[in-house]
C-alpha cells in the first residue's frame, strides 16, 4: 500500500498565470484544467489573465488553486509519479463548485477589508497563545498547519 500524500499550496500563493506552463506541456493537466473551465466557466481566464485583485477574492482563489493543484499532480502522474493511497475520493468537476461556495460563505462571514490573516513560523503554540492573549481586540488561532506553522485571524487594524 502506498504511503504517499499529495499536499498542495493554500491561499496565498495564487497568481496570474498559474498552471498555464502545466496546461501547454501536459495534456494530463490540459485535461483537468479543460474539465475545471466546464465546471466553473471563466475560472482559467481568471487564472491566466487576471486581474489580480479578483483571483485574490476567497471565493476565486480557493477553486483555482484547487484546479492548479490538481493539473500539477495530473502532470506528475502523467510522468510517472506514483498515485496516493486515497486519491479520486471526489471529482473535480464536483469539487470545485463545492470549494467556491465554501470560499463565498468565508467571504461573507468577514466583509473584505475586515478580516485579515497571518501565518506565526518557529514559534510554540503556547508563546502564540501567550501573545494572542495579552492582545487587543480579536484574534485567535485558526489552524495549526504544522509544528512550526500557527495560522492567526483576525479584526484587520485600523
Amino acid at each position: 500500500m502506498s504511503r504517499l500524500a499529495a499536499l498542495f499550496p493554500g491561499q496565498g500563493s495564487q497568481a496570474v498565470g498559474m498552471a498555464k506552463a502545466f496546461y501547454d506541456a501536459s495534456p494530463a493537466a490540459k485535461a483537468v484544467l479543460d474539465d475545471a473551465e466546464e465546471a466553473l466557466p471563466g475560472l482559467l481566464e481568471l487564472m491566466w489573465e487576471g486581474p489580480a485583485d479578483a483571483l485574490q477574492l476567497t471565493e476565486n482563489q480557493q477553486p483555482a488553486l484547487v484546479a492548479a493543484g490538481v493539473a500539477a499532480f495530473a502532470a506528475w502522474r502523467e510522468a510517472g509519479g506514483e498515485t496516493p493511497a486515497f486519491a479520486g475520493a471526489l471529482q473535480l468537476r464536483d469539487a470545485l463548485p463545492l470549494v467556491r461556495k465554501r470560499g463565498q460563505y468565508m467571504q461573507r462571514a468577514v466583509p473584505e477589508g475586515e478580516g485579515a490573516m497571518a501565518a506565526v513560523l518557529k514559534t510554540e503554540r503556547e508563546a502564540v497563545e501567550a501573545v494572542l492573549a495579552a492582545t487587543d481586540g480579536v484574534v485567535e488561532i485558526a489552524n495549526l498547519n504544522s509544528p512550526g506553522q500557527i495560522v492567526i485571524s483576525g479584526a484587520a487594524a485600523p
